[in-house]
C-alpha cells in the first residue's frame, strides 16, 4: 500500500476507491508499458504481438477468475529476475507519454469531484505497484494499493508478497479504512469486473463502470448505478479544460447514489 502526498487521518472520513484498468484508463495497465519493456529487452516481440490481441478481447469481454489466476502466474514466472530499479525506470521515462492519453475524461472529473467534497481518492489494482503508484499519483489520488512482488538483490523473484486481487482488494480496503478512519458504509467504489464484487460490495455505494456482462447483471440485482466512460483524453488536456457535461454526470451519480488483459490470448488459446 502506498501513501501520496496531503492525506488526512479522521475518524469517520469518506474513501473513493477506484479499479485502474478499463475503470480510470482504457487500457491494461501492464500492457501499456508492453513496448517499452520490449524495446528494453524485458519481453519478446511475440509477446507484444499478443498483448495487442489481448487487450481486444480485454475490452470485448473482460477477464474472469480462472483467467485472472492464469495470468498471475504467467506474470510472475515471465518477470522473475527483472530488475526493479529498471522497470521504475521505465516506467518513470514513460509515464505521461503512454497513460496521460489512455485516462478516461469521466473518470478524471470523478475523481476530481471527489476530491472537491473532501473525500480521499485511492486507486485499487492487481497490477503491479511499480506502475499503479505512479499512475495513481499523476491522477491526483491520495493513496495507491497494487500486487507486490518479493523482491530479492534489486530483483523479482517470481513470488508474491501481496495479490491486489478479488478478496485481497478488500484485505487492503479495510486496512487502509483502519488507519485512516474511513466508514465503509458510506464509502464509494467503482470497476468495471465481476471479479470486484468483493470490493463492491465492501462500501456503501458501489458503482459499475464499462461493466462485463457479470457485473452488468450484478449491478442490475443489486440496483446499483452503471456508467460508461468512454472518451479517452490528455490528462493534462483535461485539466486545462475540465468538461461541464461529465462533472455534471459525476455530480449526479454522486448525489443519486449518496460510483490485465495482455496474456488473455495465450489464455484462451489454452482453453481450446
Amino acid at each position: 500500500m502506498t501513501a501520496l502526498p496531503s492525506a488526512l487521518t479522521q475518524r469517520g472520513r469518506v474513501a473513493a476507491f477506484f479499479d485502474l484498468d478499463k475503470t480510470v484508463i482504457a487500457k491494461s495497465s501492464a500492457l501499456a508499458f508492453s513496448k517499452p519493456f520490449f524495446a528494453q529487452g524485458l519481453i519478446t516481440r511475440r509477446s507484444v504481438l499478443q498483448g495487442s490481441y489481448a487487450q481486444f478481447l480485454f475490452l470485448l469481454s473482460g477477464a474472469d477468475h480462472d483467467q485472472m489466476e492464469r495470468m498471475r502466474a504467467h506474470l510472475t514466472n515471465m518477470t522473475a529476475g527483472w530488475d526493479v530499479e529498471q522497470i521504475r525506470s521505465i516506467v518513470a521515462e514513460t509515464l505521461h507519454d503512454i497513460v496521460d492519453p489512455l485516462v478516461y475524461a469521466e473518470a478524471a472529473d470523478l475523481i476530481a469531484d471527489h476530491k472537491a467534497r473532501g473525500h480521499d481518492v485511492v486507486i485499487v489494482s492487481a497490477s503491479g505497484e511499480e506502475v499503479v503508484t505512479p499512475i495513481a499519483a499523476a491522477l491526483g489520488a491520495t493513496y495507491s494499493t497494487a500486487t507486490r512482488m518479493v523482491v530479492e538483490d534489486g530483483r523479482y523473484t517470481g513470488e508474491l508478497e501481496f495479490y491486489c486481487y478479488g478478496d485481497g482488494k478488500v484485505e487492503a480496503m479495510h486496512e487502509l479504512a483502519k488507519t485512516h478512519g474511513y466508514d465503509l458504509s458510506q464509502c464509494y467504489a467503482y470497476s468495471d469486473s465481476v471479479t470486484d464484487l468483493p470490493m463492491l460490495q465492501a462500501v456503501g455505494h458501489p458503482t459499475a463502470v464499462n461493466p462485463d456482462r457479470a457485473l452488468r447483471r450484478a449491478a442490475g440485482e443489486n440496483g446499483w448505478p452503471v456508467l460508461s466512460f468512454s472518451n479517452p483524453v490528455s490528462l493534462r488536456a483535461r485539466l486545462q479544460t475540465p468538461s461541464r457535461t461529465t462533472v455534471a454526470t459525476a455530480a449526479a451519480v454522486l448525489s443519486g447514489a449518496a460510483v490485465a488483459g495482455a496474456f488473455t490470448y495465450g489464455i484462451r488459446r489454452r482453453k481450446r
